[in-house]
């Protein structure tokens, strides 16, 4: 487990044998509040919220962005204790690829098919897997509310194809990977649910398989997630993801010390872009 932000061998070893790897608490109490009151009232997060139906009709809602901005929510994707696991874990210099928010309401919250990151990122022009994703918890994540599930070590599989699957009532449902591919992945490595705690993090590599179940409790399970890019990495094609842009670090104090803060819109949100592709595919 990562202690500050510094990481011991030991933690290099088992992020590159598992593809993951947690630090608890890594966001206070008053942090995760702000957040969770930043997210909760920004009319931008309203405004650019989209749906995810699964096989059974329930659906997660989300919300994208490209820059992280200086938001309550989007501006923990510039501090040092959340970029410097990722540049050693990646091996380089990084940049912020995109950031997001799942929400799984009560009852309600959909489940996420097995995927990897990078069966999407792939074809937005990155040529090697050098990315990752940091999930905070804002909610308690549990298996009954849809805590995140990885294999374990999936990461040394590779990168797996990935298709749309067919809904029930034949409409073209969430892309995930290959099915016949999952069920010999899940026969070989280990299912982990990833229960945390609100502030906990998860580290996870850009070929882990993950996905999550529904919501079967009262609860929420609100989750935001910080994703990265390799600066030699640099997609060789424009799609709506951005292109290397310098990530400005911030006072490690920022989410505390500014309140509650919202976008201001310089964040450029997906949520049109995800809709218009979802209607091509």
């Amino acid at each position: 487990m990562i202690e500050n932000h510094k990481l011991s061998s030991q933690d290099k070893t088992d992020f590159n044998r598992d593809g993951y790897i947690f630090k608890r608490k890594l966001f206070n109490e008053k942090e995760i509040e702000n957040i969770m009151k930043s997210l909760e009232g920004d009319p931008l997060i309203k405004k650019n919220l989209f749906d995810r139906e699964d096989n059974e009709g329930k659906k997660t809602i989300s919300v994208q962005w490209n820059y992280p901005g200086n938001s309550s929510y989007g501006v923990g994707a510039r501090m040092e204790k959340v970029v410097a696991p990722v540049r050693e874990f990646l091996g380089g210099e990084v940049y912020h690829w995109h950031s997001k928010v799942t929400a799984k309401a009560p009852l309600e919250g959909g489940a996420w098919e097995w995927h990897q990151d990078y069966g999407y990122w792939y074809h937005h022009g990155c040529l090697y897997p050098d990315m990752m994703s940091v999930m905070i918890a804002i909610d308690t994540c549990t298996r009954d509310n849809g805590c995140l599930k990885v294999l374990k070590g999936s990461h040394v599989i590779g990168r797996i194809d990935h298709i749309s699957k067919v809904l029930k009532n034949g409409d073209k449902g969430q892309v995930c990977a290959d099915t016949e591919r999952i069920k010999w992945a899940e026969k070989k490595h280990k299912t982990i649910f990833c229960e945390m705690d609100p502030g906990d993090a998860l580290f996870f590599h850009g070929n882990t398989l993950h996905s999550s179940s529904a919501n079967k409790s009262e609860k929420r399970r609100w989750a935001l997630l910080y994703c990265y890019n390799k600066v030699s990495n640099n997609p060789f094609i424009q799609t709506h993801q951005p292109l290397y842009s310098k990530l400005s670090i911030v006072d490690e104090n920022a989410i505390e010390l500014n309140g509650i803060q919202y976008a201001n819109g310089s964040e450029e949100f997906q949520s049109q872009y995800t809709k218009i592709n979802n209607e091509k595919k």
